[in-house]
C-alpha cells in the first residue's frame, strides 16, 4: 500500500516546510472555519460540511495533480495553515489560495508560502498565470496577493459577481 501524500512534493522555504495534507491538519483548518476569521474566507461552516470541503480540496491532489499544501514551521513542525491550488468543478480555472492559523497572521508566512507555490507550479507544473479570488471586503487577502505581484483584473471571472480577482503572470519572474 503507498503511504498516503507519497506523490504531494514537499517545498520547503527559510523558514517553512510545505507538504502534503495530513489528517491531523483537520482539527486546526474546522477550528479556523469555525470562526468568525473565516468569514472572507469561504465563510464559517459546521464541522460535517468543513469535513466534506477540506476533504474535496484535499482530493484535488489525486484528481488534478495539484493542491493544497499543509504548511508548517521548519523549526518547530507547528502547523501554521494552508496554501495551494484550488481548483474546483465551479472556479473558472486554477486558483492561488490561503490561510493561516491566528497565532500565525502577520508574520509574513502566507507570502512566504504563496511565493514557493508560485515558483513550484511555473517550474514544475509549466504554468505561466494564477489567479487569487478574493471577497472585496478582504483587504488583507487582495493586499498580499498585490504584492506578491498580481494585477486585478476586473475583466476575470472569479467564483461569485463581485470577486475580486488577481492575476499573476508567472512568465516573469519577480527580482
Amino acid at each position: 500500500m503507498t503511504r498516503p501524500g507519497a506523490d504531494i512534493p514537499v517545498l520547503e522555504t527559510e523558514r517553512l516546510r510545505l507538504r502534503a495534507p495530513r489528517l491531523s491538519d483537520f482539527e486546526r483548518w474546522a477550528e479556523f472555519f469555525a470562526s468568525e476569521r473565516s468569514v472572507h474566507e469561504r465563510g464559517m461552516r459546521p464541522r460535517a460540511e468543513a469535513w466534506r470541503t477540506w476533504t474535496s480540496d484535499v482530493a484535488l491532489w489525486t484528481l488534478r495533480g495539484y493542491g493544497p499544501f499543509g504548511v508548517e514551521d521548519r523549526a518547530t513542525g507547528a502547523y501554521l495553515g494552508e496554501v495551494g491550488i484550488y481548483h474546483p468543478d465551479h472556479y473558472p480555472e486554477p486558483e492561488l489560495g490561503w490561510f493561516v492559523v491566528p497565532e500565525a497572521e502577520g508574520k509574513g508566512f502566507a507570502a512566504e508560502a504563496a511565493r514557493a507555490v508560485m515558483d513550484w507550479t511555473r517550474k514544475d507544473l509549466g504554468w505561466t498565470r494564477l489567479i487569487n479570488i478574493i471577497e472585496p471586503a478582504n483587504d488583507r487577502s487582495i493586499a498580499l496577493g498585490l504584492r506578491l505581484g498580481g494585477r486585478i483584473d476586473s475583466e476575470a471571472r472569479g467564483e461569485d459577481p463581485g470577486d475580486v480577482v488577481i492575476v499573476h503572470d508567472l512568465a516573469v519572474v519577480p527580482a
